[in-house]
């Protein structure tokens, strides 16, 4: 569809919502609520393109002026500068409106699990999934989002073999989906005495937290197993059977939850964990049938790929994606320069996305 049609189907659909609302004495209540939905969301669209046709009418009257040999030279003058004026202006208010007119993610605003692994490195990955961590929590308390911490699972030098959070907030899937992947560090470990240079890996995965609405799960296809949490070491830190480990039976799936005494709270979290993973699971299902659609996107989401290196001698943080680097490692690690990156991954989406629709 050309992007003219395309505006003209949004302008369309805009219209007949408005029709549709000024008879909504026939409508029943979930139909109004579901038109008024559409209509707000079309809204600021609509707006948009009124904008740019306005735009374009007034530079084909400034071309007709100025190409007017009966107009005095002033004039002339005055039209010429107004079309190099508004000439400037219209590209970047269609780009505005080819933006807007993207298909989104309807994981785009929902809340998100982050997951953290500690990968190839033994004790120093641990260490650096930690630092990860630790990044995404500063990151989120920054942009103001809730940052709830559900699992940790230490190693005996302060590291994290695996963590894993709750994070809630406005666009927090769609400002953290590009941070799932393999994480790579190279920097002199703590442990290290002679002071050679390691490369060790963690994984990040970053799942739209999912709602019973959006993932039906059946009891029968669970098996719940309960059992006396454990400590580092196998130490007892609890005196009662209150971790819980959910098997999802159709997928393999498996949850565990343990840092709460309460064996109902410990199932909660697991729910949460487990229907997260299932909406990740079924999203994943489909955009591999669209892998064909999908093929010059901005990574693959797939967590096996090397999506970032940290480089602490160089001090410096390398997006492979988009072969993007910043010399500020600690400003990145702090949460205050993640943007930086997280901005250029998002526009490159969107120019690959527009590059599929011309």
């Amino acid at each position: 569809m050309s992007f003219e049609a395309n505006l003209e189907r949004v302008v369309a659909r805009h219209r007949e919502l408005e029709a549709m609302l000024s008879g909504a004495n026939e409508m029943t209540s979930d139909d109004i609520a579901q038109v008024s939905k559409e209509l707000a969301e079309l809204a600021p669209i609509a707006a948009k393109i009124s904008e740019l046709r306005a735009l374009q009418d007034e530079l084909d009257e400034a071309l007709a002026m100025a190409a007017d040999s009966g107009e005095d030279a002033d004039m002339q003058a005055m039209a010429k500068s107004e079309v190099a004026s508004l000439s400037d202006r219209l590209p970047i208010l269609a780009r505005e409106v080819e933006r807007l007119l993207l298909p989104r993610d309807e994981a785009d605003e929902k809340n998100a699990i982050l997951e953290v692994r500690a990968g190839t490195g033994g004790d120093e990955a641990a260490l650096f999934a930690a630092d990860l961590f630790g990044m995404y929590q500063k990151y989120a308390h920054l942009r103001g989002w809730k940052f709830e911490v559900m699992e940790v699972s230490e190693n005996a030098i302060g590291g994290y073999r695996e963590a894993i959070a709750s994070i809630a907030g406005l666009s927090v899937f769609a400002r953290l989906k590009f941070e799932s992947g393999a994480h790579r560090v190279q920097r002199i470990p703590v442990t290290e005495s002679g002071g050679r240079i390691h490369t060790s890996a963690a994984t990040v995965a970053v799942l739209p937290e999912a709602e019973e609405v959006d993932i039906q799960i059946a009891d029968k296809d669970l098996r719940i197993d309960i059992f006396r949490a454990s400590g580092p070491g196998g130490q007892s830190v609890n005196t009662t059977d209150s971790a819980v480990r959910i098997t999802h039976l159709p997928t393999g799936i498996v949850v565990s939850q343990q840092d709460e005494k309460s064996q109902h709270k410990n199932k909660a979290k697991a729910m949460r964990i487990l229907r997260a993973r299932l909406y990740d699971f079924e999203r994943s299902r489909v955009d591999s049938e669209r892998a064909e659609e999908r093929r010059g996107q901005v990574g693959s989401g797939d967590r096996s790929e090397r999506i970032r290196t940290y480089n602490f001698p160089q001090g410096r943080v390398t997006d492979h994606r988009i072969n993007r680097t910043v010399h500020k490692i600690d400003k990145v690690l702090a949460g205050e320069a993640l943007d930086e990156l997280v901005d250029a991954l998002t526009a490159e989406d969107e120019a690959a996305r527009l590059a599929t629709m011309s």
